[in-house]
Protein backbone atom coordinates (compact mmCIF):
# COMPACT_ATOMS: atom_id res chain seq x y z
CA UNK A 1 0.00 0.00 0.00
CA UNK A 2 1.54 3.18 -0.72
CA UNK A 3 0.61 6.96 -0.11
CA UNK A 4 -1.48 7.54 -3.14
CA UNK A 5 -3.83 4.17 -2.32
CA UNK A 6 -4.53 5.42 1.29
CA UNK A 7 -4.92 8.58 -0.20
CA UNK A 8 -7.48 7.22 -2.32
CA UNK A 9 -8.97 5.45 0.50
CA UNK A 10 -8.53 8.26 2.77
CA UNK A 11 -11.17 9.96 0.27
CA UNK A 12 -13.54 7.34 -0.39
CA UNK A 13 -13.80 7.41 3.80
CA UNK A 14 -14.39 11.15 4.06
CA UNK A 15 -16.66 11.30 1.12
CA UNK A 16 -19.33 8.67 2.81
CA UNK A 17 -19.16 10.59 6.21
CA UNK A 18 -19.96 13.72 4.27
CA UNK A 19 -22.92 12.39 2.90
CA UNK A 20 -24.06 11.55 5.98
CA UNK A 21 -23.42 14.81 8.23
CA UNK A 22 -25.25 16.27 4.68
CA UNK A 23 -28.55 14.49 5.17
CA UNK A 24 -28.40 14.33 8.98
CA UNK A 25 -29.27 18.60 8.46
CA UNK A 26 -32.13 17.75 6.16
CA UNK A 27 -34.33 15.45 8.27
CA UNK A 28 -37.18 16.29 9.98
CA UNK A 29 -39.38 13.14 10.94
CA UNK A 30 -38.47 9.77 11.58
CA UNK A 31 -40.45 8.75 8.46
CA UNK A 32 -37.42 10.75 6.65
CA UNK A 33 -35.18 8.96 8.72
CA UNK A 34 -36.18 5.97 8.12
CA UNK A 35 -38.22 5.92 4.95
CA UNK A 36 -36.91 8.77 2.92
CA UNK A 37 -40.31 10.19 3.13
CA UNK A 38 -41.62 7.43 1.00
CA UNK A 39 -40.99 9.72 -2.25
CA UNK A 40 -37.47 7.80 -3.35
CA UNK A 41 -36.68 7.17 -7.13
CA UNK A 42 -36.52 3.47 -7.82
CA UNK A 43 -33.06 3.52 -9.87
CA UNK A 44 -31.50 4.58 -6.60
CA UNK A 45 -33.68 2.01 -4.70
CA UNK A 46 -33.06 -0.53 -6.72
CA UNK A 47 -29.17 -0.34 -6.82
CA UNK A 48 -29.49 0.74 -3.42
CA UNK A 49 -31.34 -2.64 -2.75
CA UNK A 50 -28.21 -4.59 -4.84
CA UNK A 51 -25.22 -3.31 -3.18
CA UNK A 52 -26.95 -4.29 -0.17
CA UNK A 53 -27.71 -7.70 -1.06
CA UNK A 54 -24.28 -8.00 -2.72
CA UNK A 55 -21.67 -6.95 0.41
CA UNK A 56 -18.21 -8.23 0.37
CA UNK A 57 -19.15 -12.00 1.09
CA UNK A 58 -19.99 -12.04 -2.47
CA UNK A 59 -17.94 -9.85 -3.95
CA UNK A 60 -14.90 -12.50 -2.89
CA UNK A 61 -16.76 -15.77 -2.82
CA UNK A 62 -18.15 -15.52 -6.47
CA UNK A 63 -14.17 -15.27 -7.81
CA UNK A 64 -13.25 -17.95 -5.05
CA UNK A 65 -16.12 -20.19 -5.89
CA UNK A 66 -15.42 -19.89 -9.60
CA UNK A 67 -11.71 -20.77 -9.54
CA UNK A 68 -12.25 -23.78 -6.65
CA UNK A 69 -15.50 -24.94 -7.67
CA UNK A 70 -16.18 -24.00 -11.29
CA UNK A 71 -19.34 -22.16 -12.81
CA UNK A 72 -22.52 -24.89 -12.00
CA UNK A 73 -23.69 -22.67 -8.77
CA UNK A 74 -23.59 -19.11 -10.35
CA UNK A 75 -25.13 -20.38 -13.75
CA UNK A 76 -28.41 -21.53 -11.37
CA UNK A 77 -28.00 -18.31 -9.76
CA UNK A 78 -28.87 -16.39 -12.88
CA UNK A 79 -31.03 -18.56 -14.48
CA UNK A 80 -33.31 -18.23 -11.39
CA UNK A 81 -33.67 -14.09 -11.82
CA UNK A 82 -36.74 -14.16 -14.35
CA UNK A 83 -38.84 -16.18 -11.75
CA UNK A 84 -38.21 -14.15 -9.14
CA UNK A 85 -38.89 -10.94 -11.14
CA UNK A 86 -42.51 -12.72 -11.69
CA UNK A 87 -43.20 -13.77 -8.14
CA UNK A 88 -42.01 -11.06 -5.92
CA UNK A 89 -43.11 -8.23 -8.45
CA UNK A 90 -46.71 -9.52 -9.45
CA UNK A 91 -47.07 -11.34 -6.36
CA UNK A 92 -45.61 -10.39 -2.69
CA UNK A 93 -44.85 -6.08 -3.76
CA UNK A 94 -48.93 -5.81 -4.87
CA UNK A 95 -49.90 -7.18 -1.07
CA UNK A 96 -47.25 -5.41 0.82
CA UNK A 97 -48.03 -2.24 -0.83
CA UNK A 98 -51.66 -2.12 0.53
CA UNK A 99 -50.14 -1.63 3.70
CA UNK A 100 -49.45 1.58 5.23
CA UNK A 101 -46.50 0.74 7.37
CA UNK A 102 -42.90 1.12 8.56
CA UNK A 103 -42.25 -2.17 9.88
CA UNK A 104 -42.75 -5.39 8.00
CA UNK A 105 -43.83 -7.37 10.95
CA UNK A 106 -46.30 -4.84 11.55
CA UNK A 107 -48.66 -7.16 9.08
CA UNK A 108 -47.73 -10.08 11.26
CA UNK A 109 -49.62 -8.75 13.97
CA UNK A 110 -52.61 -8.01 12.43
CA UNK A 111 -53.29 -11.23 10.75
CA UNK A 112 -51.86 -13.80 13.88
CA UNK A 113 -51.45 -11.92 16.98
CA UNK A 114 -48.28 -10.21 18.69
CA UNK A 115 -46.43 -13.21 19.52
CA UNK A 116 -45.55 -14.13 15.59
CA UNK A 117 -45.08 -10.49 15.27
CA UNK A 118 -42.39 -10.49 17.88
CA UNK A 119 -41.04 -13.62 16.53
CA UNK A 120 -40.76 -11.80 12.99
CA UNK A 121 -38.76 -9.42 14.52
CA UNK A 122 -36.91 -11.56 16.46
CA UNK A 123 -36.15 -13.42 13.74
CA UNK A 124 -34.89 -10.78 11.84
CA UNK A 125 -32.44 -9.17 14.36
CA UNK A 126 -31.21 -12.40 14.81
CA UNK A 127 -30.64 -12.79 11.09
CA UNK A 128 -29.61 -9.45 10.10
CA UNK A 129 -26.75 -9.51 13.12
CA UNK A 130 -25.21 -12.24 12.20
CA UNK A 131 -25.28 -11.10 8.68
CA UNK A 132 -23.12 -8.53 9.40
CA UNK A 133 -21.09 -10.22 11.87
CA UNK A 134 -19.62 -12.26 8.74
CA UNK A 135 -19.89 -9.36 6.22
CA UNK A 136 -17.19 -7.40 8.97
CA UNK A 137 -15.49 -10.25 9.16
CA UNK A 138 -14.55 -11.18 5.46
CA UNK A 139 -14.01 -7.98 5.15
CA UNK A 140 -11.64 -7.40 7.83
CA UNK A 141 -10.09 -11.21 7.14
CA UNK A 142 -9.73 -11.42 3.96
CA UNK A 143 -9.26 -7.89 2.59
CA UNK A 144 -7.77 -5.92 5.14
CA UNK A 145 -5.24 -8.17 7.15
CA UNK A 146 -3.45 -9.74 3.93
CA UNK A 147 -3.34 -6.26 1.69
CA UNK A 148 -2.38 -4.33 4.95
CA UNK A 149 0.39 -7.25 5.89
CA UNK A 150 -1.09 -7.27 9.54
CA UNK A 151 -0.94 -10.06 11.76
CA UNK A 152 -4.78 -11.89 12.05
CA UNK A 153 -5.12 -11.06 15.35
CA UNK A 154 -5.57 -7.19 14.32
CA UNK A 155 -8.75 -8.70 12.85
CA UNK A 156 -11.18 -7.10 15.97
CA UNK A 157 -9.26 -3.58 15.49
CA UNK A 158 -10.20 -3.76 11.85
CA UNK A 159 -13.80 -4.48 12.48
CA UNK A 160 -13.90 -1.67 14.93
CA UNK A 161 -12.96 0.40 12.35
CA UNK A 162 -15.04 -0.21 9.67
CA UNK A 163 -17.68 -0.63 11.95
CA UNK A 164 -17.53 2.95 13.49
CA UNK A 165 -17.18 4.67 9.98
CA UNK A 166 -20.08 2.74 8.80
CA UNK A 167 -22.27 3.43 11.54
CA UNK A 168 -21.63 7.01 11.48
CA UNK A 169 -22.31 8.09 7.95
CA UNK A 170 -26.24 5.71 8.99
CA UNK A 171 -26.43 6.73 11.84
CA UNK A 172 -26.87 10.78 10.85
CA UNK A 173 -28.81 10.21 7.58
CA UNK A 174 -31.30 7.94 7.48
CA UNK A 175 -31.86 5.70 5.01
CA UNK A 176 -31.65 8.97 2.00
CA UNK A 177 -27.61 8.33 3.40
CA UNK A 178 -27.42 4.35 2.91
CA UNK A 179 -29.39 5.03 -0.40
CA UNK A 180 -26.89 7.70 -1.78
CA UNK A 181 -24.12 5.99 -0.58
CA UNK A 182 -24.64 2.77 -1.96
CA UNK A 183 -25.87 4.14 -5.34
CA UNK A 184 -22.53 5.65 -5.11
CA UNK A 185 -20.31 2.12 -3.83
CA UNK A 186 -22.56 0.45 -6.50
CA UNK A 187 -20.42 2.49 -9.35
CA UNK A 188 -17.24 1.81 -7.32
CA UNK A 189 -17.64 -1.81 -6.94
CA UNK A 190 -18.04 -2.57 -10.17
CA UNK A 191 -15.32 -0.18 -11.60
CA UNK A 192 -12.99 -2.49 -9.21
CA UNK A 193 -13.98 -5.81 -10.76
CA UNK A 194 -13.64 -4.24 -14.47
CA UNK A 195 -10.25 -3.03 -13.65
CA UNK A 196 -9.35 -6.03 -12.48
CA UNK A 197 -10.26 -7.76 -15.54
CA UNK A 198 -8.46 -5.21 -17.83
CA UNK A 199 -5.17 -5.61 -16.44
CA UNK A 200 -4.97 -9.16 -16.08
CA UNK A 201 -5.84 -9.19 -19.55
CA UNK A 202 -3.37 -6.92 -20.72
CA UNK A 203 -0.83 -8.56 -18.37
CA UNK A 204 -1.76 -11.89 -20.46
CA UNK A 205 -1.59 -10.51 -23.83
CA UNK A 206 -5.29 -10.81 -24.41
CA UNK A 207 -8.50 -12.58 -23.59
CA UNK A 208 -7.37 -15.96 -24.57
CA UNK A 209 -4.43 -15.49 -21.95
CA UNK A 210 -6.66 -16.80 -19.15
CA UNK A 211 -10.10 -17.87 -21.25
CA UNK A 212 -10.67 -21.87 -20.01
CA UNK A 213 -9.96 -24.00 -23.36
CA UNK A 214 -11.38 -26.98 -21.73
CA UNK A 215 -12.81 -28.23 -18.05
CA UNK A 216 -10.43 -27.83 -15.40
CA UNK A 217 -9.87 -31.00 -13.81
CA UNK A 218 -9.80 -29.60 -10.82
CA UNK A 219 -13.53 -28.29 -10.78
CA UNK A 220 -16.49 -31.38 -10.41
CA UNK A 221 -17.78 -32.21 -13.10
CA UNK A 222 -21.59 -30.79 -13.45
CA UNK A 223 -24.53 -32.01 -12.20
CA UNK A 224 -27.59 -30.58 -13.23
CA UNK A 225 -30.53 -32.53 -11.05
CA UNK A 226 -29.26 -34.51 -8.27
CA UNK A 227 -26.76 -36.79 -7.05
CA UNK A 228 -26.43 -37.50 -3.44
CA UNK A 229 -22.58 -36.44 -3.50
CA UNK A 230 -22.97 -33.58 -5.43
CA UNK A 231 -21.85 -30.31 -3.41
CA UNK A 232 -23.97 -28.27 -5.60
CA UNK A 233 -26.15 -28.94 -8.19
CA UNK A 234 -27.28 -26.33 -11.12
CA UNK A 235 -31.28 -27.42 -10.40
CA UNK A 236 -30.32 -26.92 -6.60
CA UNK A 237 -28.54 -23.62 -7.15
CA UNK A 238 -31.02 -22.03 -9.05
CA UNK A 239 -34.24 -23.46 -6.27
CA UNK A 240 -31.62 -22.43 -3.19
CA UNK A 241 -31.52 -19.05 -5.03
CA UNK A 242 -35.02 -18.68 -5.93
CA UNK A 243 -36.42 -19.77 -2.07
CA UNK A 244 -33.43 -17.14 -1.19
CA UNK A 245 -35.39 -14.29 -2.89
CA UNK A 246 -38.55 -14.86 -2.62
CA UNK A 247 -37.41 -15.12 0.94
CA UNK A 248 -35.53 -12.75 1.34
CA UNK A 249 -37.41 -9.46 -0.71
CA UNK A 250 -40.66 -10.64 0.85
CA UNK A 251 -39.68 -10.95 4.62
CA UNK A 252 -36.73 -8.81 5.17
CA UNK A 253 -36.95 -5.35 6.56
CA UNK A 254 -34.27 -4.40 3.96
CA UNK A 255 -35.93 -4.98 1.04
CA UNK A 256 -39.61 -3.87 2.31
CA UNK A 257 -38.04 -0.61 3.85
CA UNK A 258 -37.18 -0.08 -0.02
CA UNK A 259 -40.82 -0.77 -1.35
CA UNK A 260 -42.17 1.26 1.31
CA UNK A 261 -39.85 4.26 0.45
CA UNK A 262 -41.27 4.42 -2.94
CA UNK A 263 -44.55 5.76 -4.09
CA UNK A 264 -46.80 2.97 -5.58
CA UNK A 265 -46.73 -0.41 -6.78
CA UNK A 266 -45.49 0.69 -10.35
CA UNK A 267 -42.31 2.58 -8.69
CA UNK A 268 -41.85 -0.72 -6.55
CA UNK A 269 -41.68 -3.10 -8.62
CA UNK A 270 -39.14 -1.07 -11.42
CA UNK A 271 -37.19 -0.39 -8.27
CA UNK A 272 -36.78 -4.74 -7.66
CA UNK A 273 -36.36 -5.84 -11.78
CA UNK A 274 -33.20 -2.51 -11.72
CA UNK A 275 -31.90 -4.51 -8.12
CA UNK A 276 -32.25 -7.71 -10.09
CA UNK A 277 -30.74 -6.92 -13.26
CA UNK A 278 -27.56 -5.20 -11.75
CA UNK A 279 -27.36 -8.83 -9.81
CA UNK A 280 -27.46 -10.08 -13.06
CA UNK A 281 -24.39 -7.96 -14.30
CA UNK A 282 -22.57 -8.48 -10.99
CA UNK A 283 -22.81 -12.15 -10.77
CA UNK A 284 -21.85 -12.13 -14.66
CA UNK A 285 -18.84 -9.77 -14.38
CA UNK A 286 -17.35 -11.31 -10.47
CA UNK A 287 -17.91 -14.85 -12.56
CA UNK A 288 -15.29 -13.50 -15.21
CA UNK A 289 -13.25 -12.37 -12.84
CA UNK A 290 -12.56 -15.91 -11.42
CA UNK A 291 -11.99 -17.07 -14.70
CA UNK A 292 -9.35 -14.29 -15.26
CA UNK A 293 -7.81 -14.73 -11.83
CA UNK A 294 -7.45 -18.76 -12.15
CA UNK A 295 -6.20 -18.06 -15.58
CA UNK A 296 -3.49 -15.17 -14.04
CA UNK A 297 -2.05 -17.55 -11.07
CA UNK A 298 -2.19 -20.78 -13.37
CA UNK A 299 0.16 -19.21 -15.62
CA UNK A 300 2.57 -17.45 -12.18
CA UNK A 301 2.32 -19.62 -9.48
CA UNK A 302 5.26 -18.40 -8.14
CA UNK A 303 3.04 -15.81 -6.86
CA UNK A 304 0.86 -18.36 -4.91
CA UNK A 305 1.70 -18.85 -0.95
CA UNK A 306 3.31 -22.49 -1.70
CA UNK A 307 2.74 -23.07 -5.27
CA UNK A 308 -0.44 -24.82 -5.51
CA UNK A 309 -3.27 -23.27 -6.34
CA UNK A 310 -5.82 -25.72 -4.45
CA UNK A 311 -3.59 -25.94 -1.15
CA UNK A 312 -5.47 -22.52 -0.34
CA UNK A 313 -8.26 -20.91 0.55
CA UNK A 314 -9.25 -19.25 -2.84
CA UNK A 315 -11.25 -16.48 -1.07
CA UNK A 316 -7.83 -14.77 -0.81
CA UNK A 317 -6.82 -14.80 -4.46
CA UNK A 318 -8.82 -11.75 -5.52
CA UNK A 319 -7.33 -9.62 -2.61
CA UNK A 320 -3.94 -11.53 -3.01
CA UNK A 321 -4.12 -9.88 -6.95
CA UNK A 322 -5.07 -6.66 -5.91
CA UNK A 323 -2.00 -6.97 -3.73
CA UNK A 324 0.68 -7.60 -6.26
CA UNK A 325 -0.71 -7.41 -9.39
CA UNK A 326 -2.19 -3.47 -9.53
CA UNK A 327 -0.18 -0.30 -9.70
CA UNK A 328 -0.36 2.31 -7.06
CA UNK A 329 -3.61 4.47 -6.99
CA UNK A 330 -5.19 1.59 -8.82
CA UNK A 331 -4.66 -1.06 -5.11
CA UNK A 332 -6.24 1.96 -3.63
CA UNK A 333 -9.29 2.46 -5.91
CA UNK A 334 -9.90 -1.32 -5.93
CA UNK A 335 -9.55 -1.87 -1.99
CA UNK A 336 -12.18 0.62 -1.93
CA UNK A 337 -14.60 -1.58 -4.19
CA UNK A 338 -14.30 -3.79 -1.92
CA UNK A 339 -14.65 -1.86 1.26
CA UNK A 340 -17.55 -0.31 -0.12
CA UNK A 341 -19.25 -3.55 -0.85
CA UNK A 342 -18.91 -4.15 2.97
CA UNK A 343 -19.92 -0.76 4.14
CA UNK A 344 -22.97 -0.40 1.65
CA UNK A 345 -24.74 -4.05 3.41
CA UNK A 346 -23.97 -3.24 6.81
CA UNK A 347 -25.08 0.44 6.18
CA UNK A 348 -28.52 -1.06 5.22
CA UNK A 349 -28.30 -3.44 7.81
CA UNK A 350 -28.24 -0.79 10.78
CA UNK A 351 -30.79 0.95 8.86
CA UNK A 352 -32.84 -1.95 8.77
CA UNK A 353 -32.72 -3.31 12.25
CA UNK A 354 -32.74 0.46 13.83
CA UNK A 355 -36.43 0.35 12.01
CA UNK A 356 -37.53 -2.95 13.53
CA UNK A 357 -35.88 -1.58 16.88
CA UNK A 358 -37.63 1.67 16.95
CA UNK A 359 -41.00 0.99 15.54
CA UNK A 360 -41.29 -3.08 17.13
CA UNK A 361 -40.05 -2.76 20.44
CA UNK A 362 -39.67 0.92 21.68
CA UNK A 363 -42.61 2.75 20.50
CA UNK A 364 -44.83 -0.70 20.67
CA UNK A 365 -44.17 -0.84 24.51
CA UNK A 366 -43.46 3.29 24.69
CA UNK A 367 -44.97 4.28 27.72
CA UNK A 368 -45.89 7.96 26.69
CA UNK A 369 -45.55 9.40 23.33
CA UNK A 370 -42.30 11.12 22.24
CA UNK A 371 -41.95 14.23 19.69
CA UNK A 372 -39.65 13.75 16.50
CA UNK A 373 -36.79 15.34 17.67
CA UNK A 374 -36.90 12.51 20.21
CA UNK A 375 -37.73 10.03 18.43
CA UNK A 376 -34.93 10.67 15.57
CA UNK A 377 -31.69 11.19 18.85
CA UNK A 378 -33.72 7.37 19.42
CA UNK A 379 -33.08 6.31 16.70
CA UNK A 380 -29.95 7.48 15.75
CA UNK A 381 -28.67 5.85 19.17
CA UNK A 382 -30.05 2.31 18.44
CA UNK A 383 -28.32 2.87 15.25
CA UNK A 384 -24.97 3.53 17.09
CA UNK A 385 -26.42 0.19 19.31
CA UNK A 386 -26.79 -2.10 16.54
CA UNK A 387 -23.07 -1.59 14.93
CA UNK A 388 -21.56 -2.54 18.74
CA UNK A 389 -23.53 -5.55 18.76
CA UNK A 390 -21.97 -6.59 15.30
CA UNK A 391 -18.65 -5.43 15.82
CA UNK A 392 -18.77 -7.36 18.98
CA UNK A 393 -20.33 -11.06 16.72
CA UNK A 394 -17.47 -10.70 14.25
CA UNK A 395 -15.32 -12.23 16.36
CA UNK A 396 -17.54 -15.53 16.56
CA UNK A 397 -17.62 -15.91 13.40
CA UNK A 398 -14.66 -18.60 12.70
CA UNK A 399 -15.80 -20.78 14.93
CA UNK A 400 -17.87 -22.03 11.47
CA UNK A 401 -16.18 -24.06 9.11
CA UNK A 402 -16.41 -23.84 5.35
CA UNK A 403 -15.05 -21.41 2.91
CA UNK A 404 -17.43 -17.85 2.46
CA UNK A 405 -19.83 -19.09 0.27
CA UNK A 406 -20.84 -21.77 2.98
CA UNK A 407 -20.47 -19.32 5.81
CA UNK A 408 -23.66 -17.37 3.72
CA UNK A 409 -25.24 -20.14 3.50
CA UNK A 410 -24.98 -21.42 7.24
CA UNK A 411 -24.65 -18.20 9.13
CA UNK A 412 -26.21 -15.22 7.33
CA UNK A 413 -29.33 -17.56 5.93
CA UNK A 414 -29.96 -19.60 8.66
CA UNK A 415 -32.87 -17.40 9.38
CA UNK A 416 -34.17 -16.33 5.87
CA UNK A 417 -36.98 -19.52 4.91
CA UNK A 418 -37.88 -19.44 8.54
CA UNK A 419 -38.81 -15.86 8.67
CA UNK A 420 -40.50 -16.01 5.55
CA UNK A 421 -42.90 -18.90 6.84
CA UNK A 422 -44.59 -16.61 9.61
CA UNK A 423 -45.10 -13.87 6.12
CA UNK A 424 -46.17 -16.78 3.73
CA UNK A 425 -48.60 -17.93 6.96
CA UNK A 426 -50.17 -14.17 7.04
CA UNK A 427 -50.85 -13.88 3.75
CA UNK A 428 -51.70 -17.17 1.96
CA UNK A 429 -53.17 -19.53 4.57
CA UNK A 430 -56.54 -18.40 5.01
CA UNK A 431 -57.06 -20.53 8.30
CA UNK A 432 -53.46 -19.95 9.99
CA UNK A 433 -53.25 -19.58 13.82
CA UNK A 434 -50.50 -17.80 16.13
CA UNK A 435 -49.92 -21.15 17.65
CA UNK A 436 -50.00 -23.12 14.27
CA UNK A 437 -47.37 -20.48 12.77
CA UNK A 438 -45.42 -20.78 16.36
CA UNK A 439 -45.27 -24.50 16.07
CA UNK A 440 -44.06 -24.45 11.88
CA UNK A 441 -41.27 -21.56 12.54
CA UNK A 442 -39.65 -24.26 15.12
CA UNK A 443 -40.19 -27.04 12.70
CA UNK A 444 -38.29 -25.32 9.43
CA UNK A 445 -35.80 -23.54 12.12
CA UNK A 446 -35.03 -26.96 13.04
CA UNK A 447 -34.71 -28.54 9.81
CA UNK A 448 -32.53 -25.61 8.47
CA UNK A 449 -29.83 -26.30 11.35
CA UNK A 450 -30.00 -29.94 11.08
CA UNK A 451 -29.17 -29.74 7.13
CA UNK A 452 -26.93 -26.88 7.68
CA UNK A 453 -25.15 -28.60 10.55
CA UNK A 454 -25.27 -32.22 10.55
CA UNK A 455 -21.93 -33.03 9.83
CA UNK A 456 -21.34 -31.02 13.23
CA UNK A 457 -23.84 -32.95 15.44
CA UNK A 458 -23.71 -36.71 13.66
CA UNK A 459 -19.55 -36.34 12.87
CA UNK A 460 -21.37 -37.83 9.41
CA UNK A 461 -21.60 -36.32 5.72
CA UNK A 462 -25.13 -34.96 5.16
CA UNK A 463 -27.26 -33.45 2.17
CA UNK A 464 -25.75 -30.53 0.58
CA UNK A 465 -26.30 -27.22 2.55
CA UNK A 466 -27.67 -25.91 -0.82
CA UNK A 467 -30.89 -27.45 0.26
CA UNK A 468 -31.23 -26.50 3.89
CA UNK A 469 -33.68 -23.65 2.70
CA UNK A 470 -36.03 -25.16 0.80
CA UNK A 471 -36.44 -27.94 2.51
CA UNK A 472 -36.97 -25.68 5.94
CA UNK A 473 -39.52 -23.72 4.14
CA UNK A 474 -41.45 -26.49 2.58
CA UNK A 475 -41.69 -28.13 6.35
CA UNK A 476 -42.37 -24.70 8.31
CA UNK A 477 -45.37 -24.48 6.16
CA UNK A 478 -46.95 -28.06 6.23
CA UNK A 479 -46.41 -28.53 9.95
CA UNK A 480 -47.74 -25.00 10.32
CA UNK A 481 -50.68 -25.42 8.41
CA UNK A 482 -51.23 -28.43 9.69
CA UNK A 483 -50.52 -27.26 13.68
CA UNK A 484 -53.40 -24.02 13.00
CA UNK A 485 -56.02 -27.31 12.45
CA UNK A 486 -55.66 -27.89 15.86
CA UNK A 487 -58.16 -26.04 18.45
CA UNK A 488 -55.20 -24.08 20.15
CA UNK A 489 -55.45 -20.25 19.57
CA UNK A 490 -57.42 -18.32 18.17
CA UNK A 491 -57.59 -17.70 14.37
CA UNK A 492 -58.06 -13.30 13.61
Amino acid sequence: MTRLDWAVIAVYAAGMIGVGVYYSLRTRTTEDYLLGGRKMKPLGLGLSLFATMLSAITYLAFPGEIIRYGPILILGKVACYPFVALVVGWLLIPFIMRLRITSAYEMLEERLGLGVRMLGSTFFLALRLMWMAVVIFATADKVLVPLLGLAPSATPYLCAVLGAITVAYTSMGGLRAVVFTDVAQTCILFGGALLTLAVITIHLGGVDGWWPRQWPAHWPEPVWVYGPDARVTFFGAMLATLVWYICTTGSDQMAIQRYLATRNVREARKMLIFSLSASVLASVLLSIVGLALLGYFQARPDLIPGGDLLAIDTDRLFPRFIQIGLPPGLTGLVMAGLLAASMSSLSSGVSASCSVITVDFLDRFRRRQSDEAEQIKTAKIVSVFVGIVVILLSSCVTLVEGNLLELAYKICNLLTAPLFGLFFMAMFVRRATGFGTMVGAAGGLATVVAVNFWKDFTVTEGISFIWAMPLGLFVQISLGTAASLLPVGQQR
